[in-house]
């Protein structure tokens, strides 16, 4: 069995991958390959055909040209039960979740080992035992819509290591997670790695690279550009790699002036989809240009706090408040007229309309006003113009403004949600989790515009568990567990360790700086 660091025998060669799409390449002749023992990093930016070359070692597509080999032995993988049979498991980036049933029951479908009679007590012991070994904190009773995304994500690790597999992809596993639980998950993956697996880490963060990977493969626009050493290489160069130039990891923030309170929260309690406390006497302000960033561990209120601010959810106390007048329990609708913008945490179930054009999800929020219509009919050409305007300005990739935004990467369809809620200045953004499974390149893009927004005066309530992102671009950090905030804190004067401690319970109640 090789230890860590040592380059073991090659478990899975991939030679020669070809997958086409209807006007795309995804795949052009790639070779990749992964041994026992090694943790391999997967980089690319979104579109680059990382995902896809996985899926295809999973059974999910079928490639059109090359060869995979398992142990030197040439296999054919049609189906995901054929990739499980193998010892092949994978975490996908979108949940592959059933989502009226509950943890338990998702555990457990497809599993012919579970016991026949009361498969379910077998794995709720196993989801307990996985909890408590690897800090994945979850409800076997919950259903999976009652879930947030980092807690969806959970479900998804779990369902992995239940199914013990020599050969591990995962897509994105730590957007959602406390830098402790993304420490305990490294933790789990060098011991998974000493034992003799193979690892393939799908991400776009650079850190997680140079921290938990023995070697890193480089994709751009569907080819292999090359296979390296992480010890022999660092982050610029993977990036420059991985997009063609260089990419500003800190942005500038200069210190914002304290201006009027555009959002005030008082006293602010709700119910989460269970009918339990999610919210308890939460209060904070945002003023006029400044980024409140709101750091926190999934399932400890995020949710329902993004949701009772733009009208989404009921409080059941307190109040929010926008530029001194009282808009709690109001419409969506109504909020959305007041000028809030919102930047939803599910960008595809939540942020457009899937099968509509990108030009008609740019109009979602106008469509019913002049200019975008005319009495009862819409004005297309005024339509057209301003969605060309919008591509070019937030530098939208698509085929045209009639494709459907479907068809956009992730990093097009945030930008596009972000060109539709910005465009019309409003003076309150919330932004939940705005970069989440976006590579480098997406990522200082989104940014980038969030920052232009609020030096623009845009008050905007950031909500994200990536603490990289949170220390960016924030000007103040507000840290919630248990439904409270439990500090609130500059961060120029703030430290990972402190907010991390913070984040799950360890940290004392304080606040610094401006109220």
């Amino acid at each position: 069995m090789p230890e860590r660091g040592e380059r073991g025998e090659v478990v899975v060669s991939m030679r020669g991958i070809v997958k086409r799409f209807p006007g795309v390449v995804a795949n052009d002749q790639v070779d990749f390959e992964v041994r026992a023992g090694e943790i391999h990093a997967l980089l690319g930016e979104n579109g680059a055909g990382k995902t896809t070359l996985m899926n295809i070692l999973y059974g999910l597509y079928s490639p059109d040209e090359g060869e995979i080999y398992i142990r030197d032995k040439r296999v054919t993988i049609s189906s995901p039960r054929d990739a499980i049979e193998l010892g092949i498991g994978m975490v996908h980036q979108h949940f592959m979740l059933v989502y009226p049933h509950t943890v338990a029951e998702n555990i457990v479908l497809g599993l012919s080992s579970a016991d026949f009679f009361f498969p379910l007590r077998e794995v709720r012991g196993k989801i307990t035992e996985f909890s408590e070994r690897y800090g994945l904190k979850v409800d076997p009773e919950a259903k999976i819509w009652q879930l947030s995304a980092g807690e969806q994500q959970r479900v998804e690790i779990i369902k992995a290591l239940y199914r013990g597999a020599d050969v591990l992809i995962l897509d994105e596993p730590t957007s959602m997670l406390a830098p402790g639980e993304i420490e305990e998950l490294f933790t789990t993956l060098r011991r998974m790695a000493e034992e003799g697996r193979a690892i393939v880490f799908i991400t776009h963060k650079l850190d997680e690279v140079m921290a938990i990977s023995d070697c890193v493969t480089v994709l751009r626009r569907g080819k292999a550009v090359a296979t390296v050493e992480k010890s022999r290489t660092n982050k610029q160069h993977l990036t420059r790699m991985m997009v063609g130039r260089e990419v500003l990891f800190r942005l500038r923030r200069k210190p914002v002036e304290e201006g009027q309170i555009v959002l005030e929260v008082k006293g602010l309690h709700a119910l989460n989809d269970k009918g339990l406390p999610a919210l308890k006497d939460l209060s904070f302000i945002v003023r006029e240009g400044e980024i409140l960033g709101v750091a926190g561990v999934a399932g400890n209120g995020q949710r329902e706090l993004v949701e009772v601010i733009t009208g989404l959810r009921q409080a059941t106390e307190g109040q929010v408040v926008l530029l001194g007048e009282n808009i709690t329990n109001c419409s969506p609708g109504e909020i959305i007229g007041r000028g809030v913008a919102h930047i939803p945490e599910e960008r595809i179930r939540m942020g457009l309309v899937p099968g509509m054009s990108v030009a008609e999800n740019l109009i979602l929020k106008a469509y019913r006003r002049s200019p975008c219509s005319q009495r009862l009919f819409l004005n297309h050409t005024f339509i057209d113009q301003h969605a060309e305007r919008l591509i070019s300005e937030y530098e939208i990739a698509t085929p045209s403004k009639d494709a459907p935004a479907k068809l956009l990467s992730g990093g097009n369809i945030q930008k596009l949600i972000l060109a539709r809620e910005t465009s019309e200045e409003p003076v309150l953004i919330v932004a939940a989790h705005p970069t989440y499974g976006l590579d480098v390149g997406a990522t200082e893009r989104i940014r980038q515009l969030l920052l232009e927004q609020s030096k623009r005066g845009a008050a905007i309530l950031l909500v994200s568990e990536d603490l990289e992102e949170i220390m960016t671009i924030s000007d103040r950090i507000a840290v919630m567990f248990e439904g409270r905030v439990v500090g609130i804190v500059d961060t120029a004067g703030a430290e990972v360790e402190e907010i991390g401690s913070m984040m799950v319970g360890a940290g004392k109640e304080q606040e610094r700086g401006r109220s």
